[in-house]
């Protein structure tokens, strides 16, 4: 089973919670649980784990982030030390939040464009 997957629209599809095959089907049900199979290609991409790569992208690229908002936000604001790590620690939890779905989708995306299923231990 040697088919030529399209990376690109498959990690596109997969990052806007859509079925990388097919486009149609919905990539997750209720927040990061992968569907079984797509309801609409029928695709298994239950078998498509992602582990803790959603999880590592997401803590770097908000890490990334966070650090040229404190340096900004402490020399442009000068804001009180507990009301500015009670704000970043609220747009960090949003900001993870948020970014930790598209990242998921992508990552599954991109294990099902090279055909990585879970093999088992």
């Amino acid at each position: 089973m040697s088919e030529e997957r399209d990376r690109k629209t498959a990690i596109w599809r997969g990052t806007f919670n859509r079925c990388p095959n097919c486009g149609e089907g919905r990539l997750f049900t209720g927040y990061l649980q992968v569907v079984p199979e797509c309801g609409h290609c029928h695709e298994p991409l239950g078998t498509y784990r992602a582990a803790d790569g959603p999880a590592f992208f997401t803590m770097t690229i908000v890490m990334l982030l966070l650090i040229p908002a404190i340096g900004f936000g402490w020399v442009l604001f000068k804001p009180d030390p507990l009301t500015f790590f009670v704000v970043l620690t609220v747009l960090i939890s949003v900001l993870t939040l948020v970014l930790l779905r598209f990242v998921k989708g992508a990552f599954v995306a991109y294990l099902w464009a090279h055909n990585e299923r879970d093999r088992g231990a």
